[in-house]
């Protein structure tokens, strides 16, 4: 079965890349990569997602991030966190080590600015440029090649690794300098998390209020209600159906960005916080690993 959807590519000048981390998001955005017509090389902690990855794309796989940035223009990062980050990048055997003056250094991690501006400190003392570049759009979007892209960095840098990027996304956009992707990526998952902790009030008030709550959001969702939350996620919470990809342990850990985040710059977020501890209830209610729309598991 295939991993990735069906997309038509932007015609770009084939290129040597490398994909580090081959998860729910990093195994189709490569595969991405490959269909666009670039020789990529890969490395997965786990070697086994490496050469199932080589099996179904093509391409070659690496035993070291070093290995797998070796001669490459352009290296792409999706990992779990900042200590992931750090581990796959820095060190004797991190892909800086293996890369060559003048490439380019793209990270889809959602990580702490902190850390992208640290890397950003990095590849350039080695004359290797550095784009932090979260993505939106979850599994889905990765596997369909339609996620939203937000970059810092530098404008040129920017500029080279776009036409490439495409290959997975519908937009990508430069947000400011290093840094300035990864807040934005907070500010994406701060309106993600309200929205979604009111469709969980709202659903079950009118389950409470003996409603049929998937012909009432029909209806709602073509007025002023309407978000890419209830649309997509609004019938199956009602369904009690939570097996989708981005789980509440991922957005309890980019949660806990922003709030690191908001301590430093003084923001205020009330709200924020709340849903982040309702999120820990879904964890203690054995929800880790369910999607992010189980928020309503609390109101049962």
């Amino acid at each position: 079965m295939a991993s990735i959807g069906t997309k038509t590519y932007d015609s770009t000048s084939p290129l040597n890349l490398s994909f580090i981390g081959l998860g729910v998001m990093g195994f189709p955005m490569a595969g991405h990569l490959a269909q666009a017509g670039h020789a990529v090389r890969v490395y997965n902690r786990t070697p086994s997602k490496a050469r199932d990855w080589v099996q179904e794309f093509g391409g070659s796989h690496a035993p070291t991030p070093r290995e797998a940035a070796q001669d490459a223009d352009m290296v792409f990062l999706c990992v779990g966190n900042d200590d992931d980050l750090r581990s796959v990048v820095l060190g004797a055997d991190g892909a800086l080590a293996g890369m060559k003056t003048g490439s380019l250094l793209v990270d889809h991690t959602t990580a702490s600015a902190k850390a992208a501006r640290e890397l950003h400190a990095a590849a350039l003392d080695q004359e290797i440029a550095f784009i932090d570049a979260p993505v939106s759009g979850g599994q889905a979007g990765a596997v369909n090649g339609v996620l939203t892209v937000m970059c810092g960095g530098d404008a040129d840098a920017f500029e080279r690794m776009k036409p490439v990027a495409l290959a997975y996304s519908r937009a990508v956009t430069l947000i400011g300098e290093p840094g300035a992707g990864q807040l934005a990526k907070m500010v994406n998952q701060i309106c993600i998390a309200g929205l979604v902790q009111g469709l969980s009030e709202g659903i079950a008030f009118g389950q409470k209020a003996g409603l049929d709550m998937k012909l009432v959001l029909d209806v709602i969702s073509k007025g002023a209600a309407q978000s890419w939350q209830m649309e997509n996620r609004g019938a199956t919470m009602v369904d009690g159906q939570f097996d989708f990809g981005f789980a509440v342990d991922w957005m309890r850990k980019d949660l806990g960005l922003v709030l690191d985040e908001s301590r430093s710059n003084g923001a205020r977020l009330p709200v924020t916080a709340l849903v982040d501890q309702f999120y820990a209830d879904v964890q203690q209610m054995g929800g880790s690993r369910w999607d992010t729309s189980s928020l309503i598991k609390r109101l049962g």
